[in-house]
């Protein structure tokens, strides 16, 4: 699914001397390369505050603390992502509110957003699912309707462009009040280990957030705000600094090798390709930097495909297979499941085929061939 061997020898050297740089100045938390991967992000970003942590469930979390929400506060998210979004609400002790997504991007639902809210609503949480931005012209002027905050769950869309309707353009994860995202190895941005990070245009927010990722202290042994500790290593700091100059030409190469399945399966009965959320946007916008390129097989093959490209040595995935409404932890008497009708049926139908950015035409024609034979049959 990810080739990050074949990625790490076209940086190699540039990896390996930030690596032993660090272990031979010992400088192992907080030191230099964090300081300067914390600039250049913000520089690539075009974002006030970048503020590194241990990883992008942390970054979610400490996001949410720093908003200074209460127990039993609702915060609205999608049904259809991975559970560290809704989990961190959890356990805040915040009430999750799960809505449904989309049935053509997979983001989280407009219309589903607005029959959700409450006097007891206090966030909204977008994730720009698989790499593609979610509506975000729609979610902050919802949020500015009934005064919400929005945290954007950036991780897996970091480097994406969002373009408003005004013709402006933001990268995903700048828009909100703050943002979180991972740097888990096979992400678009991708460290060789744990890692992640907060974004804020706030100064006051940023501030916070600065305090509570270091035990909420900004001068030693002064605890000023309820705190954990979650820190960037430096090692993992000095992998993301000498991946980020490349990041956009990473994301390019995901995005041509999109294109290129999408091509092969045009006008293939019974496979829908990833589609944005508006016609007027188009992949080569850079609105979908393709953190996972996920079909949906609509004849009620998915399983028997991806045991058949199990069989053929093609790698795949099936994100997600059991929807946060319906997983144990998540279970809630509020939830009805004509509420999660797209949800319901994505989880029978969507298959996530190998992305990356050492993909090559000899491989992307393998394995649409054997996807297309199979489904064709």
């Amino acid at each position: 699914m990810v080739d990050l061997k074949g990625q790490y020898k076209n940086i190699k050297e540039r990896v390996d001397s930030s690596i032993m740089n660090v272990i031979e100045t010992t400088a192992f938390v907080n030191g230099p390369e964090v300081h300067e991967f914390q600039k250049e992000l913000e520089e690539y970003l075009d974002v006030k505050h970048v503020i590194p942590c241990a990883n992008g469930t942390d970054a979610l979390q400490i996001a949410m603390m720093a908003l200074n929400l209460k127990p039993g506060d609702e915060v609205i998210t999608a049904d259809f992502t991975f559970a560290a979004t809704v989990e961190v609400i959890a356990l805040l002790q915040l009430t999750p509110v799960l809505v449904d997504v989309d049935p053509i991007n997979f983001n989280i639902d407009i219309e589903a957003i607005k029959k959700a809210i409450t006097p007891k609503t206090k966030a909204i949480v977008p994730v720009h699912l698989f790499g593609l931005a979610a509506n975000m012209d729609e979610i902050m002027a919802i949020a500015k309707e009934h005064n919400l905050y929005v945290i954007e769950d950036n991780a897996q869309g970091i480097g994406a462009d969002y373009t408003s309707k005004d013709g402006s353009k933001k990268k995903t994860g700048t828009i909100g009040h703050v943002a979180s995202t991972s740097f888990f190895p096979s992400k678009n941005l991708g460290c060789y280990g744990d890692g992640g990070a907060i974004f804020t245009n706030d100064d006051d927010l940023a501030h916070t957030i600065r305090g509570i990722v270091n035990h909420g202290m900004y001068v030693r042994y002064h605890h000023d705000v309820v705190g954990v500790n979650s820190r960037l290593d430096s090692i993992q700091a000095a992998v993301l600094r000498a991946k980020l100059p490349h990041l956009d030409n990473y994301n390019k190469a995901r995005i041509e090798a999109a294109n290129k399945y999408t091509v092969a399966f045009k006008g293939i009965e019974n496979i829908m390709t990833p589609g944005g959320f508006d016609t007027e946007r188009n992949i080569s916008e850079r609105s979908h930097v393709f953190h996972q390129y996920t079909l949906k097989i609509l004849n009620g093959k998915r399983d028997a495909l991806v045991n058949h490209l199990n069989e053929k040595g093609i790698p795949c995935g099936v994100y997600y297979p059991i929807p946060l409404h319906l997983q144990k932890a998540y279970k809630d008497e509020r939830y009805k499941e004509e509420d999660f009708a797209v949800t319901n049926q994505l989880i029978n139908e969507v298959i996530s085929l190998p992305m990356h950015t050492e993909l090559d035409d000899e491989q992307i024609k393998y394995i649409t061939e054997t996807i297309i034979n199979f489904v064709t049959k």
